[in-house]
């Protein structure tokens, strides 16, 4: 029963008909979610003692680096399926998650940016964390311009595939890049094992924007991968049917 839902997630054509329903639902937790928490964080949350107001942009930043880095799993994940399986979808969503992952790094790297200015008295430090998350978004427009790059897309699925496999070896050193070498990053905010860093009532709204941002990325990469399925499965009877009847 595992297997055979596994490879019906696999069509294209099951995908889309299911997210059709899906996804104006998710649209919907990610509007909610993102005004709640955004309101939440904004107005209601105290300020920091010694950071003042300047640490609200954690609401932004710290979900955008989080995301940066699950989408980098999901274009990983769905490279290796592609690679074993040969599913058709599963290229199809890493191709679709590369834009996604891309602009989310570099909100990342933007809102690290504005908020390290009052913090370190510097726009940009070459900071482990910091440059290790520069090297996730080359990873990411890598992916972009090899699916550019071929004339053939099964030669580009499969080449992408590799690079998002092959740069699977950033993600644990941006994880602990903090650990491992003096850096001016501060530790996680956020801990499941230990004792968050953070008051409950700056950490509420903090965990509501990341859901809001796990929302709007499902929203976006659903989209996405709708977009392409339609591109590559033109020729198919059921996307012709779709063109008829709309």
């Amino acid at each position: 029963m595992t297997w055979q839902w596994f490879h019906r997630l696999g069509s294209p054509k099951w995908f889309y008909e299911k997210t059709t329903v899906w996804l104006p639902w998710i649209a919907a937790a990610a509007v909610i979610l993102l005004v709640v928490g955004s309101i939440w964080g904004l107005a209601f949350a105290p300020p920091d003692a010694k950071q003042g107001n300047s640490y609200r942009i954690i609401y932004i930043h710290v979900p955008a680096s989080f995301l940066a880095l699950a989408g980098y799993y999901v274009m990983a994940i769905s490279g290796a399926i592609g690679l074993i399986w040969r599913m058709k979808l599963s290229f199809m969503v890493l191709k679709s998650a590369a834009p996604v992952g891309a602009v989310l790094t570099f909100v990342s790297l933007i809102t690290g940016s504005i908020w390290g200015k009052p913090t370190w008295g510097t726009w940009w430090e070459w900071d482990a964390r910091i440059t290790s998350m520069l090297v996730l978004f080359f990873l990411y427009l890598g992916i972009i311009a090899l699916q550019s790059a071929y004339r053939q897309q099964e030669a580009a699925d499969k080449t992408s595939a590799i690079l998002a496999l092959v740069g699977m070896v950033n993600i644990p050193i941006i994880y602990k890049s903090v650990d491992w070498w003096y850096t001016l990053h501060q530790p996680a905010t956020l801990k499941l094992t230990e004792k968050s860093a953070i008051d409950p009532s700056m950490a509420y709204p903090l965990i509501t924007m990341i859901l809001a941002f796990y929302a709007v990325y499902a929203w976006l990469l659903i989209s996405q991968i709708r977009v392409e399925v339609l591109r590559r499965e033109k020729k198919t009877r059921w996307v012709q049917s779709i063109g008829e009847v709309s």
